[in-house]
């Protein structure tokens, strides 16, 4: 390539948004963090001081290549559709933009199709640099271990392969400035001495690993049947599993009390696959489903000629449930008639079929649930009262999601894999925006209302890409008012003190809104060098609402 300026980076600081008020930095999606370098050096010494040189290097480096890497997959998305050499130098950009060091290209010349990489650049204020001098004076071997990372992390990333970054020349030993140079690791002949800083730390590794067969065996013990459809570790969810974990062993009836899609029917489950009754049936029973005259046949059966089209004997949901566990899920829209039936079945063990006169014995653990106020439909005269008290013996209260903050994060993950394989499709993850969007969201549909936004962003994510806020909600969902924004000199400004004196001066030119727009979306489409999908996240709106104000302009319907 005989060019090596870098474009334009105002798409890039658009992307940076502070929110002091919330303690919150955003990089797009990605949450950052500002930190004192004094701050990192003395984490940097610690290590070296702790576990060696070697395995400080290590660590950084692998804490650099992680970062990179990231911001690899952020100007796929950020610059998608310009020049390969635009959409790389995004990495340079961003490294500078995040106050690394300042990044000069010399030389690069690559070919994604092909896999081809050779670039070489000048570093200049490497803050990994000045520390090291400050802590150690000037030493005789390079030391910006976590920007080499960054630049071997984000380069492999952009091209899928790995690319090995070496500092050359660093300004630690005596140098003016650092330089790197960069290219595909079989390329070096000295890359067994380098790669090791790349890999998992033999010693380290094996210190989590004792870490986690520690932690997994105190969970074992703590928490050792825990079904795998139960996620969670929130006060919450403990108490609700604790009191689960005690009924299992024993006969009781268990009533499950909670909002709409907290997951009663899996604790349900959890319940009967924890008990001694799991090798038998578990049937589950939504009593608000069954027509009101269908009730009592489907839970108790119905005999040959019982009734008008009853052509055969058939067995209720409690003859099925034999041996095992039957749930009854929203049991309060039960009719009275069919609670004066369920009494006799707790109280006595036995059911008559619909017609039959015979009794039969049965051999059945009730699970009921219900979201509504018992207590309320038995002074109303809805539900019976010895009903009640019958089912009301073991009660367990399962919290709604919007009091489980805390295990959002887990049942995502868990989520993400199960959906992905469903729709075969795959999806780097989550933003941290998008994640803290989950957080703060009130959930009045809970945790089924959580499987259905997550199955959402599978599908509308692109391929291999990260699930963002608009992929989960229809409607536009920031939590986080955007206080500060960053101008072209670097400084901080008010992002309503900017609107407010933009607006005057659009007023004062006597530019019309319609005008105002059309020259506000062209704009951005230059400054995208033509990408639209680019243009629409210097907008900050979304492809399709771009795509129609596009169309508009041009007169289309």
């Amino acid at each position: 390539m005989s060019t090596t300026r870098y474009p334009p980076d105002s798409d890039l600081r658009s992307l940076v948004r502070f929110c002091a008020d919330k303690g919150l930095i955003w990089l797009d999606e990605n949450r950052m963090l500002l930190m004192h370098t004094a701050a990192l050096s003395a984490l940097r010494k610690e290590l070296i001081e702790s576990v060696g040189i070697d395995q400080a290097r290590r660590i950084l480096t692998r804490m650099g290549y992680a970062s990179g890497a990231r911001d690899a997959e952020l100007a796929k998305k950020v610059r998608s559709g310009r020049s390969e050499q635009d959409t790389f130098f995004t990495g340079p950009q961003l490294h500078m933009l995040e106050g690394s060091v300042i990044v000069t290209p010399v030389k690069i010349e690559m070919d994604l199709a092909s896999g081809d990489f050779n670039g070489e650049f000048l570093w200049d204020n490497s803050y990994e640099a000045e520390v090291h001098v400050r802590e150690y004076g000037q030493t005789t071997d390079p030391v910006c271990w976590m920007q080499i990372g960054y630049a071997s992390g984000y380069t492999s990333a952009f091209m899928g392969r790995f690319i090995l970054f070496k500092e050359v020349e660093c300004a630690a030993t005596g140098r003016s400035q650092c330089r790197i140079v960069g290219k595909p690791v079989e390329e070096w002949p000295d890359a067994h001495e380098l790669t090791p800083y790349y890999e998992a730390d033999s010693i380290l590794n094996r210190m989590l690993e004792l870490r986690g067969q520690v932690d997994a065996l105190r969970a074992s013990i703590e928490s050792s049947r825990q079904p795998q459809n139960l996620i969670g570790s929130s006060q919450g969810f403990r108490r609700a599993y604790s009191l689960i974990d005690k009924a299992a062993a024993t006969q009781v009836t268990v009533l499950l009390l909670g909002e709409t899609g907290v997951g009663k029917e899996r604790f349900a489950r959890a319940l009967h696959d924890m008990s001694r009754r799991s090798a038998n049936p578990f049937v589950a029973v939504n009593c608000a489903a069954l027509p009101g005259e269908l009730i009592e046949s489907e839970l108790f059966g119905v005999e040959k000629g019982a009734f008008t089209g009853a052509h055969a004997s058939r067995m209720g949901k409690f003859e099925r449930a034999e041996g095992g566990t039957l749930f009854l899920d929203e049991v309060g829209e039960l009719p009275l008639s069919a609670q004066a039936k369920l009494l006799r079945v707790l109280q006595e063990g036995e059911i008559e079929r619909l017609g039959d006169e015979r009794v039969r014995k049965i051999n059945v653990r009730l699970v009921a649930a219900t979201n509504v106020d018992l207590q309320a439909a038995v002074k109303s005269g809805r539900f019976r009262s010895d009903l009640f008290y019958r089912l009301n013996v073991y009660p367990v209260t399962i919290p709604p999601l919007r009091e489980r903050v805390t295990d959002i994060a887990p049942m995502v993950e868990a989520m993400l894999h199960r959906f992905s394989a469903l729709h075969d499709k795959h999806v780097a993850g989550i933003t941290d925006k998008a994640m803290r969007a989950l957080k703060s969201y009130a959930w009045p549909g809970n945790i089924r209302e959580l499987e259905n936004i997550i199955e959402r962003g599978i599908i509308l994510t692109p391929q291999n890409d990260w699930i963002e806020v608009e992929h989960l909600f229809a409607e536009p969902h920031d939590h986080d008012d955007v206080q500060h924004i960053v101008d072209a000199t670097g400084s901080l400004t008010d992002a309503e003190v900017v609107l407010g004196k933009l607006c005057s001066r659009v007023i004062e030119a006597g530019v019309g809104l319609d005008a105002l727009e059309e020259a506000l979306i062209q704009h951005a489409v230059r400054e995208s060098g033509g990408n639209l999908s680019g243009a629409a996240r210097l907008l900050r709106i979304t492809r399709p609402q771009l795509n129609y104000r596009l169309k508009k302009q041009s007169g289309g319907q």
